[in-house]
This record gives C-alpha cells, sequence and structure tokens, in this order.
C-alpha cells in the first residue's frame, strides 16, 4: 500500500489508477486482504475522472463488511518504525564500501576503454563478382575487359580476371 502514498491525497489516487490500469486487484486475482487495505486507506470514492480505481472501490465495496474481512491473505498490520538498533543483514551501511566499488567500477571501464582503443577498426569489405558475357563469338573480350576496367570509383580494386 506504501507503493501509492497517502490515498486521501489526489496523487496516490492518480498512483492507484495507474497501478490498477493493468489489474482488477492489488495482488492475484482475486480479492485479497490487500485490496481491503487500499479498500479502507481510501475510504471514500476517488473522483469519476479515476475510473480504474473508481471500478477497484466499487467493487470491493460491494462486498460487505464481513465478507471483505474473510478475504485471504494476511490481515494488514501497521508496520514498526525501524529502529536505529536494526541490524540490515542484506544491505550496505559502509558508505566506504560504495566509494570502493565505484573505484573498483572506474578502473574496470578505463581498462576496457583502453583495450577497445588499441583494436584496428574494422574495415568493411564487399567482394563483387561480374560475369559478362559476350553477344557473339566474334566479340573481342581483351577490349570488353579493359572497357569494363576503366571504370574507376573510390575504394574500387580491380582484382584478377578468370
Amino acid at each position: 500500500m506504501s507503493q501509492f502514498g497517502d490515498l486521501k491525497t489526489r496523487a496516490g489516487q492518480q498512483a492507484l489508477n495507474n497501478y490498477l490500469e493493468t489489474r482488477s486487484y492489488i495482488e492475484g486475482f482475486e480479492p485479497t486482504q490487500a485490496d481491503n487495505a487500499v479498500f479502507e486507506a481510501l475510504g471514500v470514492a476517488p473522483p469519476g475522472d479515476l475510473f480504474h480505481a473508481l471500478r477497484f472501490f466499487n467493487h470491493i465495496n460491494s462486498f460487505s463488511e464481513a465478507e471483505r474481512k474473510k478475504f485471504p491473505g494476511k490481515a494488514a498490520a501497521a508496520k514498526p518504525a525501524k529502529d536505529e538498533d536494526e541490524v540490515d543483514l542484506f544491505g550496505s551501511d559502509d558508505e566506504e564500501e560504495d566509494a570502493e566499488a565505484a573505484r573498483i567500477r572506474e578502473e574496470r571501464l578505463k581498462m576496457y576503454a583502453e583495450k577497445k582503443s588499441k583494436k584496428p577498426a574494422l574495415v568493411a569489405k564487399s567482394c563483387i563478382k561480374l560475369d559478362i558475357k559476350p553477344w557473339d563469338d566474334e566479340t573481342d573480350m581483351a577490349e570488353m575487359e579493359k572497357c569494363v576496367r576503366s571504370i574507376e570509383m573510390d575504394g574500387l580494386v580491380w582484382g584478377q580476371c578468370n
């Protein structure tokens, strides 16, 4: 529910509306206690222009209070404030580690850039084979080859004739 912010404000209701554009419920494919918690946090129906949030509110409101209490899932409990003494086993609380990781990343990026700059640029080449046939048996093939090889273009290199 904290993902939507304060659902009493327009911004929170807009976030809920955006979330419900592609979903019918907060979690899963049937109403759960998460839906009940969001419904209770809304309190009143959202404005009509937020039609996804309004659809959600009206749907959950169609259940009685007793039915909403029976929705599957754990009832939303208020989370206690995080103590300063609490240990975050998976988080990083050392700024030195972050600085060290940034330094290592920068070193690796520099090494990669140096390695990449040493490689020669790849020159793209195309090989084109022309099959030129005479009109008749009296055509001078040496003259035809001379005419074809007289074509000059930037980057054009003539190979051997077979």
